[in-house]
């Protein structure tokens, strides 16, 4: 089997499994499974995770991690909404959010190249940093802050909306991972991002500019987390500082379940997302089913561990 067959068998793998878990659940589940309706509702799901793991795919492709997603997330709903309540308008308030996660990334990017400290332990301070920060700004509590069209984007079509699909923030989601995957393919960036990941030493005798990509990267990682915290505020319609706690796994399984390699070098957007699909499409089925969370919690652990495992063997294969 030549190299370009493994190359597509690869690609091809998530949704291979997506398909699988698909028409399992098909035939176990209720027949309202199947329905357009929880069609819709499944893709709505998947936005938020979805959102949020675009720049995730590019950290873990460029060797790193994130842990602070999460909290980035919940920060970014309590700023929305103090923005709202402090009374400015919706459109400043959703850019006002975004920008405080843009700024949550770069300040990761910062401490990650000045330090020289591994990502892992950057972003797990971080992680309590940002969380305290959205508690602190909320006074340990929700802040309810008045309806706009923020609370629309992701909200279930109204039947005069019909003609849009799928809300709004799905189609901010198509967007924004065109727009990584043009990145990732097309420029010099996205070359850098993949030479780092896969050797970060010949990168840099090469002249990558190391520590300005890894800024970029993580700068990109805050800002799709501010996006995902806006369609989060959306979903919730308030500030919650305790929103997304464990997030980052969810994420960070997404692109390993997609076909990321935690050793870097690898990774793909449509992977990403078919990732993304996957676990919502399981959690989905269990929940039509009646199941537990911690099923759900068990489910979803097994196939992440599936994931790596298999990562770890076509490694061992290529090497």
């Amino acid at each position: 089997m030549n190299k370009q067959i493994k190359e597509w068998i690869n690609k091809l793998m998530p949704l291979a499994a997506l398909v699988l878990v698909y028409i399992v659940f098909a035939f176990i589940a209720p027949p309202s499974f199947v329905s357009l309706k929880n069609l819709e509702l499944i893709v709505r799901q998947t936005t938020i995770v979805g959102i949020a793991s675009l720049g995730m795919t590019l950290v873990i492709i460029g060797g790193g991690i994130d842990l602070s997603v999460g909290s980035i997330v919940a920060l970014v709903t309590v700023c929305i909404a103090w923005l709202l309540m402090a009374g400015c308008s919706p459109i400043i308030a959703a850019l006002g959010g975004v920008f405080a996660g843009l700024v949550c990334g770069l300040i990761n990017g910062a401490l990650i190249t000045r330090l020289k400290l591994v990502p892992f332990i950057i972003t797990l301070g971080t992680l309590l940093v940002y969380r305290g920060c959205a508690k602190g700004l909320a006074h340990e509590q929700k802040i309810d802050a008045p309806l706009s069209w923020i609370n629309e984007l992701l909200a279930a079509l109204k039947p005069e909306q019909s003609w849009m699909v799928v809300p709004a923030g799905v189609w901010m989601l198509i967007l924004l991972a065109i727009l990584i995957a043009l990145v990732l393919k097309y420029t010099r960036f996205g070359l850098y991002v993949f030479s780092i990941g896969s050797n970060e030493q010949a990168s840099r005798l090469c002249g990558v500019p190391i520590e300005n990509v890894k800024l970029l990267i993580y700068g990109i990682s805050g800002l799709f987390a501010g996006f995902a915290g806006l369609m989060q505020f959306s979903r919730l319609t308030v500030g919650d500082p305790t929103v997304a706690s464990g997030l980052e796994l969810d994420v960070i399984a997404a692109v390993v379940i997609g076909g990321g390699s935690l050793a870097g070098g690898e990774g793909s957007v449509l992977g990403t997302i078919l990732g993304a699909l996957i676990m919502t499409v399981i959690r989905s089925g269990c929940t039509q089913m009646g199941l537990s969370n911690w099923v759900q919690e068990i489910v979803t652990g097994i196939i992440i561990v599936v994931a790596v495992v298999l990562d770890r063997m076509r490694h061992k294969q290529q090497s």
